[in-house]
């Protein structure tokens, strides 16, 4: 991976994941480049071209932890998103070198949460982003988290990236 990708840049801390004995450590980051076709004519990532960008970087985080979202998949565990909540803090640019941080914030019986943040090549602050998921089985019937999967989230378990709003707001 180039060193733009893993952290080591300026301003920056290292986010690179490493695996020992099949076991996640650090911070999960993932790369992505961003394309023309991501743009508006105003040279900005458009606002919900960012939620496809949470979504593969969740998907790298679990083929990282070792089962791809296809695997579950086929073990009749899917993980709709049920809400989003984004903070868009500074405008992502065509071929801007982007770090995708991603890591659980809540388990519980059948959800899950996760903490996202967006950063550039420069280590400046895009987005600040928490997605709410259910468990269910591809019948959409809310099911229990499997056990190996929430052991394997636990160990990465951190704040959401911003406090939630207070109920009602």
């Amino acid at each position: 991976m180039p060193a733009a990708a893993t952290g080591n840049r300026p301003g920056l801390k290292n986010v690179e994941c490493q695996r020992r004995r099949g076991k996640l450590f650090g911070m999960f980051g993932h790369p992505h480049r961003v394309t023309y076709a991501e743009c508006t004519v105003g040279n900005h990532v458009y606002h919900s071209r960012y939620l496809d960008l949470l979504e593969a970087a969740r998907g790298e985080f679990l083929r990282a932890l070792g089962t791809t979202v296809l695997q579950w998949q086929e073990r009749d565990c899917i993980f709709p998103v049920i809400e989003a909540r984004l903070i868009y803090r500074f405008p992502a640019r065509y071929d801007d070198l982007l770090l995708i941080e991603v890591w659980p914030t809540h388990l519980d019986k059948i959800r899950v949460h996760f903490g996202h943040r967006i950063l550039n090549q420069n280590g400046r602050l895009i987005l600040e982003a928490e997605t709410f998921h259910v468990c269910t089985g591809r019948n959409e019937k809310p099911k229990r988290l499997p056990a190996e999967l929430a052991e394997n989230l636990k160990p990465h378990l951190r704040p959401p990236p911003f406090a939630s709003p207070a109920a009602g707001d």
